[in-house]
C-alpha cells in the first residue's frame, strides 16, 4: 500500500529538515505524497516542489495556521494552496511581523531569567525561518542553559512558564477564509489535542463546519485506533473530508517519524485521491 503524509514541517518554521531534505527523506521512506504545512508560512514550498520534480513524490502546498477558539489555540491546515497568491502572502507577512515583536519580548524575558539571548544570535542560527518557541528551545540547549528541548519547554517556554508569551492568533473564520481565498482546503488539525473532551470537539467541529471547514485530520501520530474511529465518525457526521499526517518535525519530536508517526501510522493514498477530487471540484466546478 502506498502511503502519504499530509502534515509535515520543515526548518522554514519549527522543523529541522530543509524542504529539499524532506523530499529526499520522503522518497527514502517510500512516500508517494507529502504536504508541507509549516506554521504561518509557505516559504519552503517552492523549494520542496522543485526538489520533487522528476521523482515519484507529489508535494502538496500547505500551511498550518493558529487560530483562537474560546481562549484555546487551535490549528487549521490549508492544503492544495495557491502558495503564490499575493493576498495570502500579504496576510502571512502580517503574522510574521507580529511574531517578530513577540520574539523580541521573549528574548528580553529569557535575559531577565539569566539566559542572555539576542535576536541577532537566533537569526544567525535560523536564517529566514519563521521563528517559533522551538527555535528558542534549540538555542537554550546550544548555549548550555538547559540540557534538552523538553527541559526548555517544561521550565521556561510552555504556557504558564516564566518566559512564555502567547502569539497573536486570528479567528477561525479568518483562517478558513484565508485558506479558501488561496484556493485551498481548510482542515482542522489534531482535534483531540485541544483537551476539550469529545463533546467539546463535536461542538468545535459543528462551529467550524458552519464557517466552511472542509476536512478533519482523523489519522494522526498520537491517536489510538479508538481515537481514529471517533474522528472518522465525527467527519462522517458533518460530511467532512478525512486527512492524516504525522506532524513530523525532526529533532524537536524525535519519536515521530515521517510517514510513520510513532511507528504504526498509515495514511493510505486513497485519501489523497478524495482530497484532490474535492479541491478540483471546489475550485474548477465547470470540469464536473
Amino acid at each position: 500500500m502506498n502511503r502519504i503524509d499530509l502534515h509535515v514541517h520543515s526548518r522554514e518554521s519549527d522543523g529541522s529538515y530543509a524542504p529539499a531534505e524532506l523530499v529526499s527523506y520522503a522518497l527514502e521512506k517510500g512516500l508517494t505524497a507529502m504536504a508541507l504545512t509549516d506554521h504561518d508560512t509557505v516559504s519552503g514550498v517552492a523549494e520542496a516542489v522543485r526538489a520533487a520534480e522528476g521523482t515519484e513524490l507529489y508535494v502538496i502546498p500547505g500551511v498550518e495556521l493558529s487560530a483562537e477558539y474560546q481562549g484555546r489555540d487551535i490549528h487549521i491546515l490549508g492544503l492544495f494552496l495557491d502558495y503564490q497568491s499575493e493576498d495570502f502572502l500579504s496576510c502571512l507577512e502580517g503574522f510574521k511581523e507580529a511574531r517578530e515583536k513577540r520574539n523580541e519580548k521573549m528574548t528580553a524575558l529569557l535575559t531577565q531569567h539569566h539566559m542572555p539571548l539576542t535576536m541577532e544570535e537566533i537569526r544567525e542560527e535560523f536564517t529566514d525561518a519563521v521563528l517559533t518557541r522551538a527555535h528558542f528551545a534549540r538555542m537554550l540547549v546550544k548555549k548550555g542553559y538547559v540540557q534538552s528541548y523538553q527541559e526548555a519547554f517544561e521550565r521556561f517556554l510552555d504556557n504558564g512558564k516564566p518566559c512564555y508569551l502567547p502569539k497573536e492568533r486570528i479567528l477561525p473564520c479568518d483562517a478558513i477564509q484565508m485558506i479558501h481565498q488561496a484556493k485551498g482546503l481548510a482542515v482542522l488539525a489534531h482535534p483531540l489535542l485541544y483537551k476539550m473532551g469529545i463533546d467539546g470537539v463535536y461542538t468545535l467541529v459543528e462551529y467550524l463546519k458552519a464557517l466552511g471547514l472542509d476536512g478533519l485530520e482523523a489519522i494522526y501520530s498520537m491517536y489510538s485506533r479508538r481515537n481514529e474511529q471517533q474522528m472518522r465518525e465525527l467527519a462522517g457526521k458533518y460530511k467532512l473530508l478525512i486527512t492524516g499526517g504525522s506532524d513530523f518535525h525532526g529533532v524537536l519530536k524525535p519519536h515521530i517519524g515521517l510517514g510513520t508517526g510513532r511507528g504504526d501510522l498509515c495514511v493510505p493514498e486513497e485519501i489523497l485521491t478524495s482530497l484532490k477530487h474535492a479541491a478540483e471540484k471546489k475550485w474548477l466546478p465547470n470540469k464536473f
